[in-house]
């Protein structure tokens, strides 16, 4: 083998680019004691490509058999590929190895991008819930301020619900047509302005204070299906549970936040100031909402090729809707079974969420702050089960079990789980075992995120937006019926009035639930 050959044999791209004289006319000029010369007359006698994404040449050093010069011996089974760049279109004699070709990429954009979304989302429920039970705080010092009754208070509290009622179905539309990113976006601006105007509201009068908490509720109301349009086009089914649960553990964390900081608040700075700081921190989520959401993978252009492609690979193609098929959808039992239930389900959480302070102040005796600490305790306990909860879905489904008994499974334990804690409540005689009690309660209740939470992108993946928002319509009538009857209830009866209602209809919920739901797909 000729020198020619030995260089062309390191790669075959490498081709003389002109005729080279034969290396026996130049032996004694390229083997003598300085042989650099030669090596680059030589080396500039081939074409060499541009390879890789750095566009560099090669080029290899050569020992031919001399006296002053010891051979060495090449491995010819090794890969052998040495980089040399060009400056100034000169070939550079020092050698990088491949592994100094490699680029570092910062951790924040090797994180999935998706999940991205669902922390943004997670985010937007947090703000949520803060805003939603800071009235649960403060009607404490302003029925008192205003000298509203337990009919009243019951009122303003359910008046949320009036306007959180209309934009359930409509938000689901909006968000199936136009796409989760702006539809979830407007609902948080909508609620945070109508968060900051409440103090105003109230001190203007009674009717105001109604409509301005109506209004909160509209934007509040179209949350949950935008976030779950956003969810089933970016989250793979895989992941599914244990993204919801994450998302709606936000709102559980929300509530801790509120009733953590809101006795704070009232406190140092009177009430007013837990509605004007809670509805600023809006702004803050819709300037980074604004700058990194996209209503699918396909509409972001920073998406990584290879996450794109694990994406689409295991979701469902998800075209804006034109036309709703409401005779179909309303013939599924399974879509009846969402309804039923979320209406069941709901019944109970919604009184939980708005009337514990008032429990834990009138029968365990608490103060306003320790009202609002001892709140804290359940929340926490829904936002670790939540997403425990989710990630035992995950996995059982990863194992072979169906899709359907895992959300009965789930939904079950949300269920049974409260309704027998509920019925302990009459039977303890200590605040803290009451405490004790409610967590549990709430605990087990926030497995249905699991359950009903995840079952409208398995039944009906391309209109769950719309889906959520029909099942969610009963659960705000129950939330609109709940708290307002509660407050008729304790005018006339008792807290275990209240609780026996709560149990009736988790057990209502069970029977139907495991009777007509399912987790296959019934609609394209």
């Amino acid at each position: 083998m000729n020198a020619i050959e030995f260089l062309c044999s390191f790669s075959p791209h490498f081709r003389p680019h002109r005729a080279l004289p034969e290396p026996s006319l130049h032996r004694r000029k390229c083997f003598s004691s300085e042989p650099r010369p030669c090596l680059k007359e030589l080396a500039r006698g081939f074409r060499v490509p541009l390879e890789d994404r750095l566009r560099q040449s090669y080029v290899f050093r050569v020992r031919a058999r001399n006296p002053r010069v010891k051979s060495e011996p090449y491995d010819r089974s090794a890969d052998v590929r040495e980089s040399v760049k060009f400056k100034n279109a000169a070939l550079k004699d020092a050698v990088l190895s491949s592994s100094e070709e490699e680029v570092s990429v910062a951790w924040w954009e090797e994180f999935p991008k998706r999940w991205v979304i669902v922390v943004l989302c997670f985010s937007a429920f947090l703000l949520c819930n803060m805003d939603r039970v800071n009235m649960s705080i403060a009607i404490l010092p302003m029925s008192a301020e205003f000298n509203w009754n337990p009919t009243t208070v019951g009122l303003i509290q359910s008046s949320f619900f009036w306007g959180y009622l209309l934009t359930q179905i409509a938000g689901g539309i909006w968000a199936d047509t136009f796409g989760g990113k702006a539809v979830l976006g407007f609902g948080v601006v909508w609620w945070s302005i109508a968060t900051a105007l409440t103090p105003i509201a109230a001190k203007v009068g009674l009717p105001f204070l109604l409509v301005v908490r109506a209004f909160m509720g509209i934007g509040e109301g179209v949350a949950m299906p935008a976030m779950n349009n956003i969810l089933s086009k970016w989250v793979p089914l895989s992941e599914r549970s244990r993204s919801l649960a994450l998302v709606y553990s936000g709102m559980y964390l929300g509530s801790v936040t509120g009733f953590a900081f809101s006795p704070f608040l009232i406190h140092q700075f009177g009430w007013p100031s837990v509605f004007y700081s809670f509805g600023s921190l809006g702004t803050v989520w819709f300037t980074i909402w604004l700058n990194k959401a996209y209503s699918s993978p396909l509409e972001d252009p920073q998406l990584r090729p290879e996450e794109k492609k694990l994406i689409l690979a295991n979701s469902v193609s998800k075209e804006p809707i034109k036309t709703i098929p409401w005779g179909l959808i309303l013939s599924k039992p399974p879509v009846w079974a969402l309804i039923v239930s979320h209406f069941c389900h709901n019944w109970g959480t919604f009184i939980l969420l708005t009337w514990m302070p008032t429990y834990y102040n009138q029968v365990l005796k608490f103060n306003l702050t320790e009202s609002g600490l001892i709140c804290v305790l359940p929340w926490l306990t829904m936002a670790f089960s939540a997403n425990l909860g989710g990630w035992i879905a995950d996995t059982l489904i990863s194992r072979g079990l169906s899709v359907t008994t895992v959300r009965k499974i789930m939904q079950t334990v949300g269920f049974l789980g409260p309704a027998f804690f509920l019925t302990q409540l009459s039977h303890v005689d200590s605040p803290a075992m009451a405490v004790i009690c409610m967590a549990c309660s709430q605990g087990t209740d926030a497995f249905s995120q699991s359950g009903l939470y995840s079952n409208h992108q398995d039944i009906a993946p391309r209109y769950s937006g719309l889906l959520l928002g029909l099942s969610n319509t009963a659960g705000v009538l129950a939330g609109v019926l709940g708290t307002a009857a509660t407050g008729y209830i304790l005018q006339h009866g008792s807290w275990d009035n209240v609780f026996e209602v709560s149990v009736g209809l988790y057990l209502v919920g069970t029977v139907v639930w495991n009777l007509f739901s399912t987790g296959e797909k019934i609609l394209d």
